[in-house]
């Protein structure tokens, strides 16, 4: 992901880092989980495919929210995690986000039986 040079408010580079359909979803996966293969997030997350999945990872590890430990050995085997510091601290965020979400459903599902 190409990062501008200017930003007028910091709420805008923290847009640009979470933007997109899947990185939310994986950064929440990851912090109920914990540590992960590819595989297990490739099932876990329904819809996305393991070319998305590595593109999504590679950018969240840029940005310092997502690390991966890769085990010597065969076969390979690699973990993806949160980081301590942003990545946990954006489950904060994700939490509220989530919440949110719920009670969007949730009043959307009342309406309908109301109508």
């Amino acid at each position: 992901m190409k990062v501008r040079k200017e930003y007028t408010c910091p709420l805008e580079i923290t847009h640009d880092i979470l933007k997109g359909k899947w990185k939310t979803v994986i950064l929440w996966q990851l912090g109920d989980i914990g540590k992960a293969s590819l595989s297990k997030l490739e099932k876990d997350i329904k819809g996305i495919s393991q070319k998305m999945l590595l593109q999504q990872l590679n950018e969240l590890r840029e940005f310092g929210l997502v690390d991966k430990i890769q085990y010597e050995g065969y076969p390979l085997k690699v973990e993806y995690f949160l980081t301590e510091d942003r990545g946990k601290k954006i489950l904060m965020a994700l939490a509220i986000m989530q919440e949110i979400g719920r009670e969007y459903i949730n009043e959307q599902v009342k309406n309908i039986d109301a109508d």
